[in-house]
């Protein structure tokens, strides 16, 4: 919807949350400053990634960290997977790592290094989905394009009390965010309501009496404002069982190489008992002999299911592995592996009975 055909809510709405962010934007290693010269799209690209189901405080320290490690997106795609994988170990939701390793790929070797900005384009990238193209376009190049992250999707439902519930009420949220996404600025619009969402819109007790459309918001008129948006019930998580096995000599630890495919591919991590989502692990030791069995010793929060981790010890001395995916690394050093959290846990836990 053009600007010169916005409704007078959508025109105030939009106007009152430009003016705000222009004061209270929130300072972020990967911005530009409201108004200043568009933002480098690597870095815009690079931090969406991250930002995907992940908090803003989470992803900094690793957003400065690839940064100066791999400070273009050339960089990027010359670097070892295995070193990308490490590198994001703790963040989670290990597929955006090798995506994101894939996309700089493509675009070194198909784009000379030069991001799209087209969002249709931007959406022919390697693990580049609806919002992120959108964000990359409207924020590195200054499209008008329409962003809705969760943050914006809370805060739109409430100015405009959609009561559809998610997963289908998305669309009538992004209809109602294009309404209100101004033809120019569209970038630092869609980070305006992604600030406010994040400090002031806030799922559970929101802070209407410093937000700059709480006079626009259909919400806070009718003063349930936690109820939008409206989400489905919550359904049981399933809990599976897990074994982890450490086998220790002259101070190395035996680690595996997870298959590329699947949960956590490609990263380094303890042996285990084959555990996925959708079954428990088979508790077979990779060798036999004596071991001792530490019972549920982590509790692991995945999307859709739990997983309870048991430890075995290997006790034996003798140790023949000839797996071409297992690797022997110091223990002093096992911090540089790049554990993803869930195997990093076992490992913590395991260091400290040991004190």
């Amino acid at each position: 919807m053009a600007v010169d055909s916005f409704p007078a809510k959508a025109r105030k709405i939009s106007a009152n949350i430009g003016a705000h962010y222009v004061d209270n934007a929130r300072k972020l290693p990967w911005r530009s400053p409201p108004g200043s010269n568009l933002p480098d799209p690597y870095h815009v690209w690079l931090s969406e990634v991250m930002l995907q189901q992940t908090t803003v405080g989470a992803v900094k320290s690793y957003f400065e960290k690839f940064t100066r490690r791999w400070p273009t997106v050339q960089d990027l795609a010359g670097a070892e997977e295995a070193d990308v994988m490490a590198a994001w170990a703790g963040l989670g939701y290990y597929a955006r790592a090798r995506n994101l390793r894939k996309c700089a790929v493509h675009v070194t070797e198909k784009r000379n290094g030069i991001f799209p900005q087209k969002e249709s384009e931007l959406l022919q990238l390697p693990g580049v989905g609806a919002y992120t193209a959108a964000a990359i376009a409207a924020i590195a190049f200054g499209e008008r394009a329409v962003v809705v992250d969760a943050n914006i999707e809370r805060l739109v439902a409430r100015l405009f009390a959609i009561d559809t519930p998610l997963p289908k009420g998305k669309a009538e949220i992004r209809a109602a965010m294009d309404a209100i996404t101004p033809r120019h600025g569209a970038g630092d619009f869609a980070q305006a309501c992604m600030d406010i969402g994040a400090t002031i819109c806030t799922s559970k007790n929101p802070k209407c009496e410093i937000c700059p459309v709480q006079k626009q918001c259909a919400a806070f008129k009718a003063g349930d404002m936690e109820r939008y948006p409206v989400k489905p019930p919550k359904k049981a998580k399933p809990v599976r069982r897990a074994r982890f096995f450490w086998i220790e000599q002259q101070d190395r630890i035996l680690l595996a190489t997870r298959p590329p495919k699947g949960m956590l591919g490609g990263m380094r991590s303890l042996p285990d008992d084959g555990w996925a989502a959708g079954n428990d692990g088979h508790a077979t030791p990779p060798l036999t002999g004596e071991w001792r069995v530490h019972d549920n010793i982590v509790q692991h929060s995945f999307t859709h299911f739990s997983l309870e981790v048991d430890l075995a010890v290997y006790q034996g001395e003798k140790i023949v592995t000839n797996n071409d995916d297992n690797i022997w690394w110091a223990l002093d050093d096992l911090a540089e592996a790049g554990l993803p959290t869930l195997y990093a846990k076992a490992v913590k836990w395991k260091m400290k009975e040991e004190k």
